[in-house]
């Protein structure tokens, strides 16, 4: 999948349902998300980056597992996020963390991950992201 298309599809699950979270602050958010794929293989459950008002990046999140899944496992890596017409960036090449999802070989069903994202600018955003997984290539697809 081109870094592009998930940049845009973190834009647009950053944009879905929102709704204040309980305690512990006035600039904390809960996000629920949702994402899919195929058992045993990495399914991307977002990305985050700090783009400022020039395009250039700021300080990168803080990232906290608040709720482990329960048939799987999260890693975070970092890498180079690419994008065009970002906001008002036409071009752009930034440092990002994206966060992968990888379910146990012969799991089938919906997975839950609550992660606590903490921005530089002192927002924080609780997101919930419930992914539905679904068997290999030899079963039916998801």
């Amino acid at each position: 999948m081109a870094v592009a298309a998930l940049l845009a599809a973190a834009t647009a699950a950053s944009a879905q349902a929102q709704t204040p979270a309980p305690a512990p602050g006035p600039a904390q958010t809960t996000v629920e998300r949702n994402a899919k794929g195929v058992a045993g293989k990495p399914i991307q459950v977002g990305i985050y980056l700090n783009v400022q008002p020039d395009c250039s990046s700021g300080p990168l999140p803080a990232i906290r597992l608040v709720s482990p899944p329960g048939n799987g496992t999260v890693t975070i890596k970092r890498g180079k996020v690419s994008a065009t017409n970002y906001k008002q960036c036409l071009a752009l090449e930034v440092p990002g963390f994206i966060a992968f999802y990888q379910s146990k070989a012969d799991f089938a069903g919906t997975d839950t991950v609550t992660l606590e994202v903490k921005f530089p600018q002192g927002r924080t955003e609780v997101q919930r992201i419930m992914i539905n997984v679904g068997v290999g290539p030899a079963g039916q697809k998801i």
